[in-house]
């Protein structure tokens, strides 16, 4: 079925292509592609699929990939010493390891050891402060990016408003929060960032203009807990149980999708929101750590 409030993360992401189609172009135009390397160490299942979306991406834009696997038991001096490596390639101009890395690998001292303008994923601690202090030369991390870009392109006033975050993660959380809050004019709301510990989350809630929940908890949030006409990002991926499906299980979001639609006054569909806009922040930050390079 389709709905009305829906914000279509797809159709905002192709227009975000079309517009990296123009850039590829003036970039061609002087001899220059694009070039991006994906690392993976060892085989889950999830990232495998996600660098492959990845790559299709790369492929359409004309934008050049190359992939990198590591066995799961590769040491981290290994990784270590193939990060050097991509960081010395000039065909190379973003480099993104993809998350989770095995437990035996210390995931902060790998992403520090990417090129800060080649760190298209926006983990390195030099990108993050750059986050942090409102300077526009760092690169931003791509799912946070994306979700700015959504309530930017689907009219979402952000300016004064009241913007909830759930989840405090390194990757989407924390850096969301950061991004709301700038003085800026894609920006400048007043965010409560909320986790596992604070009391009474349905009142935070149900204060919020702007909900975006990003705590992995499958369907999290209720209907009871949304203002009416309150602007609704998903970003959780979470797998249930349901014997009804061939695999016995399917995917869901943080967000009861059913429950809330009719209360919200937007809300992105899961899949079909997020998703594609993280892989075209991911795009456009490549493209622009190449025309950073020609400057």
């Amino acid at each position: 079925m389709a709905w009305a409030n829906l914000i279509d993360g797809r159709a905002i992401a192709r227009q975000l292509q079309d517009e990296l189609a123009q850039r590829m172009a003036a970039l061609n135009r002087r001899g220059v592609q694009p070039g991006l390397a994906f690392v993976r160490v060892g085989e889950d299942p999830a990232s495998k699929v996600y660098v492959g979306r990845k790559e299709k991406a790369c492929k359409e834009l004309s934008i050049y990939s190359e992939t990198h696997v590591l066995t799961q038991t590769a040491t981290q001096e290994q990784l270590l010493t193939l990060l050097a490596r991509l960081n010395a390639d000039p065909r190379l101009h973003g480099i993104l390891v993809q998350a989770p890395l095995p437990a035996h690998i210390n995931s902060p001292v790998v992403y520090s050891s990417i090129d800060p303008e080649k760190d298209v994923d926006g983990f390195h601690p030099v990108n993050v402060g750059k986050l942090m202090l409102g300077d526009p030369n760092g690169f931003k991390p791509c799912t946070p990016a994306g979700i700015q870009e959504l309530l930017v392109r689907s009219g979402t006033k952000i300016n004064g408003a009241e913007a909830v975050v759930l989840g405090r993660g390194n990757i989407v959380g924390k850096p969301m929060a950061a991004m709301l809050c700038q003085k800026d004019p894609a920006a400048n709301a007043t965010v409560t960032l909320c986790h596992s510990a604070t009391r009474n989350i349905g009142e935070h809630c149900r204060r919020a203009d702007i909900l975006i929940a990003a705590m992995g908890v499958a369907q999290f949030v209720k209907g009871g807990m949304v203002k009416p006409g309150a602007v609704v990002i998903d970003v959780g991926v979470n797998r249930v149980a349901d014997p009804g499906a061939q695999s016995g299980s399917r995917l869901v979001g943080d967000v009861d999708f059913a429950a809330v639609q009719p209360i919200a006054g937007k809300i992105t569909p899961n899949p079909g929101g997020v998703g594609p806009m993280t892989i075209a922040l991911l795009m456009q930050n490549t493209v622009w750590a190449a025309e950073k390079h020609c400057q």
